[in-house]
């Protein structure tokens, strides 16, 4: 089967499309003709080993796993052992982020982890949701009419979906992202937009009453600045340093009515079923910039680590 391979981290460039066997499931797993797979800001980080948290789960010196891809659509092709409520023909849907392989023909993922494509959604659009999706529904949970929420990073596909789900429950929102980005970020709707090259968000005076941070660069003592009394951070990734500072010092800010810490998302089946039933409703959409072949991984993975893609990019393995 065709895979994109890497076995050392770094950039891009570590990539190489290979043939490799055709896996076999074993007890509890099925294997997929892998119709999609979403790219994510998780690939790049496994790809170049950082922030630290990505060696940590995908080996120290180098990666343990040389398929990346998590967020993975397909048809159930083969059965393992131990696989009940699944048959041979299905198409399913889920994210196999600490196990990847998504970027090949062929991929065995936990059954546990896996849903069955609702009938009305796309290969791709199904492809955008597991991961992103997840991460959008956490991120907004009780958010409510007439809160002022932030959310840096907002271009992505987590953060326009975010962004949609935060719309509807009437929230005021303000978009963070970079100016390339800024005039579609208002045509999705987003009240505000700010480019983040251009200005810092904690530092124009505004607070907000949430504030999710898809990638944090800044210490609790800056969030604080920009929390309303009463109002809540949560950072999604950043580097180690970054995030244990906010897990440390946000401590101190709990007496000041200021919650800061990380989203805790609850992966799962679950958790992407509701995300496809909130699809099949019309409720989120993800913004799907390109379906590209294998071949062109590399540089869609490049373009979404340096946070250039709208939305998302879904690759085609086959």
């Amino acid at each position: 089967m065709k895979a994109m391979t890497y076995h050392r981290y770094g950039g891009a460039e570590q990539l190489r499309l290979a043939d490799l066997p055709v896996p076999e499931p074993g007890k509890g797993q099925l294997r997929l003709r892998v119709s999609a797979c979403a790219v994510n800001l998780s690939d790049w980080e496994y790809l170049t080993g950082a922030p630290f948290y990505a060696r940590m789960v995908g080996g120290y010196w180098r990666p343990k796993q040389p398929v990346l891809g998590s967020d993975v659509v397909g048809i159930v092709d083969k059965l393992g052992p131990d696989t009940p409520g699944f048959a041979i023909g299905d198409r399913v849907m889920g994210d196999v982020v600490m196990t990847r392989g998504g970027f090949a023909e062929y991929v065995c993922v936990p059954s546990e982890l896996m849903v069955k494509v609702p009938e009305s959604l796309s290969d791709a659009v199904a492809a955008c949701l597991p991961q992103a999706g997840g991460i959008a529904v956490a991120g907004t949970e009780n958010v409510t009419a007439g809160d002022r929420l932030l959310i840096n990073g907002a271009g992505g596909g987590s953060g326009t979906m975010a962004l949609q789900l935060a719309k509807q429950a009437g929230a005021f929102v303000c978009a963070v992202d970079n100016g390339g980005k800024v005039d579609w970020l208002r045509a999705l709707g987003a009240d505000e937009v700010i480019d983040y090259r251009a200005q810092d968000f904690t530092e124009t005076g505004a607070t907000w009453d949430r504030i999710l941070d898809m990638v944090a660069t800044r210490g609790p003592r800056r969030i604080a600045k920009a929390l309303a009394p009463g109002g809540i951070y949560r950072a999604v990734g950043g580097e180690v340093r970054v995030l244990l500072s906010l897990l440390l010092g946000g401590a101190i800010y709990r007496g000041r009515h200021k919650s800061i810490g990380m989203l805790m998302v609850p992966s799962g089946r679950e958790l992407t079923a509701r995300v496809a039933a909130l699809a099949q409703a019309g409720r989120i959409a993800p913004h799907l910039e390109a379906e590209l072949p294998l071949a062109e991984l590399p540089e869609a993975l490049a373009r979404t680590g340096h946070g250039e893609v709208r939305g998302k990019i879904v690759i085609r393995p086959s």
